[in-house]
């Protein structure tokens, strides 16, 4: 039992790590604040109940804080805090507050000059990246890209010149339209690493080049099992536009506003929006001149 010898927690909110799969994935330090807090805020208290049962430990008190519910709550959870209780936030898995419920709980018990403390543990994203052989030196995590296509693309347009790796979460039902459109946009060329169900039964990892991975996809419907972390590797530094992007450019600034021209040209090249903006911009103050 992890509360036999239960030591008093500080008056804070601790931001509690847990497993992401495998329930082993939860740090001592984590069970030691599950079991001596006062109250446990949990997204769904069933699977948390359902951990806390695994590793012996009965919560003193257990709530509910999801985002439907997250500001209400958060002003009991203050009240609490001020009362002297100790209270350990948990998400469904991962880490609290990222890609997941717990952001506005944190911004309130900051702003109302509470504590917060943070017990790190497993991360999705983490996880994914340490597996991919990726050496790029940085990296950007966009969490879920947008549902439909055509909202998709545009976000992925943005991104595209990036030279960092990307790194995103993925539902299982829209993997496969979502490797179809990271194709379109970033070209076939890119690395990618396909990371689901990690730390569970069926974890699979798996690296080839973007044009591949759909059929990869498709060749397997248990591969579109699972929640996704999904890693491309960054854009290839570019020593600016090349002469052919440069005629583009102004052959569509002829014809269309500069706004159309650039994403146009983007498209047909694979540069970056921002990269083109400037140059148009140069270009037109050129002409007026």
């Amino acid at each position: 039992m992890h509360n036999e010898h239960p030591q008093k927690l500080e008056a804070a909110l601790y931001v509690v790590a847990t497993p992401i799969g495998n329930l082993r994935d939860i740090t001592l330090r984590a069970l030691d604040v599950l079991a001596q807090a006062s109250v446990v805020a949990a997204e769904d208290t069933r699977n948390t109940a359902h951990l806390l049962s695994h590793h012996n430990i009965r919560a003193h008190q257990l709530i509910a804080v999801h985002q439907h519910n997250e500001r209400s709550a958060a002003d009991k959870i203050i009240a609490m805090l001020q009362a002297g209780q100790s209270v350990a936030f948990v998400s469904d898995a991962g880490t609290p507050a990222v890609s997941d419920p717990g952001a506005l709980l944190v911004q309130a018990v900051l702003a109302a000059g509470l504590r917060v403390i943070p017990i790190p543990g497993a991360s999705a994203v983490v996880a994914a990246l340490s597996a991919a052989g990726f050496d790029a030196p940085h990296f950007l995590f966009y969490g879920f890209l947008p549902n439909k296509s055509a909202a998709r693309r545009s976000v992925l347009l943005d991104l595209q010149g990036h030279p960092y790796t990307l790194v995103f979460y993925e539902a299982p039902h829209r993997i496969v339209e979502c490797v179809v459109d990271l194709c379109a946009v970033l070209g076939g060329a890119r690395q990618i690493v396909l990371a689901r169900e990690i730390t569970k039964l069926f974890e699979t990892i798996h690296s080839c080049a973007l044009r591949d991975a759909e059929a990869w996809l498709l060749s397997d419907s248990n591969q579109q099992r699972g929640e996704f972390v999904v890693l491309v590797s960054g854009a290839s530094p570019r020593q600016g536009l090349s002469a052919e992007t440069g005629r583009t450019l102004k052959i569509l600034l002829e014809a269309l506003p500069l706004k159309q021209a650039v994403q146009l040209a983007s498209q047909i090249s694979g540069d970056g929006r921002n990269e083109l903006y400037e140059a148009a911009l140069k270009a037109k103050n050129e002409s007026e001149a």
